[in-house]
């Protein structure tokens, strides 16, 4: 089937519209946009201009997608914002393009759910599988990692890291990076141990859990520097991944400052 595109619907000529796409009332699509097969636009989005949309996505009523990015070195440059297959975008949830600064393009993947309010800002990268609750926001620069859970109206600081399947707590702000598996609560927000029971709900093992609890213990000990933790860390578990996928992520970027437990 042929796309189904309402007459009240502003559809720029340029646009890329993929098969079974429903495009409903209201909806305005600007320049140098591709809508991939069997997506769904229910009414009133706005998609500003250079922006791919994958498959099977649904965005509900007031979302806009490729807006102007909120950064004033941004020149009018064509810069993207790309966003894959199987997403779900709520009631006025906004995801801006890429800066020339930056990375050119904001990423979203696939198989997420971004909820109302929702605000994703210039050159982010949010992976697969990533829920964000009602009205959380991440600022310019932000990566998300795959599963993870940024809860109800908390906020991401620009630049900051958030790993796999972490835990970001309600109004929580995250001022630091959280490592993968990582939960944070707390204005401004602090390390809470693990994301137990999202791991438990995205299938991790009992010894999986084991051994990435034993390995906080030691990562967060009160003996030695935080450095000779990591490495006792990384020497101790060098086989296990998912524990050097934390050492692999404090490594990375050690310029940035790391959630941590309070005292």
């Amino acid at each position: 089937m042929s796309a189904k595109i309402h007459p009240t619907a502003v559809v720029d000529r340029s646009v890329e519209v993929g098969l079974d796409v429903e495009i409903g009332p209201g909806c305005v699509i600007g320049p140098s946009v591709k809508i991939g097969e069997r997506t769904k636009l229910i009414a009133h989005v706005f998609i500003e201009s250079h922006t791919e949309i994958g498959k099977d996505n649904t965005i509900f009523p007031f979302a806009v997608l490729g807006g102007t990015p909120q950064d004033l070195s941004y020149a009018g440059e064509p810069t993207r914002l790309v966003l894959g297959d199987h997403n779900i975008i709520r009631e006025h949830a906004t995801l801006h393009r890429g800066t020339v600064r930056g990375r050119a393009v904001t990423n979203v993947g696939s198989h997420c759910l971004i909820m109302g309010n929702c605000h994703v800002a210039h050159d982010c990268n949010v992976g697969n599988n990533v829920i964000m609750a009602q009205t959380a926001t991440i600022g310019g620069h932000v990566r998300v990692g795959d599963f993870a859970f940024l809860s109800g109206l908390s906020g991401v600081h620009q630049h900051g890291r958030v790993g796999r399947y972490a835990f970001v707590g309600a109004s929580a702000l995250m001022t630091t990076d959280l490592i993968p598996f990582g939960l944070a609560i707390g204005n401004h927000a602090h390390l809470s141990g693990l994301n137990v029971v999202g791991l438990k709900r995205r299938g991790f093992s009992r010894d999986q859990i084991h051994d990435l609890r034993a390995a906080y213990r030691l990562l967060f000990a009160e003996e030695g520097t935080f450095q000779e933790r990591i490495e006792d860390c990384a020497q101790t578990y060098a086989d296990n991944p998912e524990v050097m996928e934390i050492v692999d992520f404090i490594r990375e970027d050690a310029a940035r400052p790391l959630c941590m437990p309070r005292d």
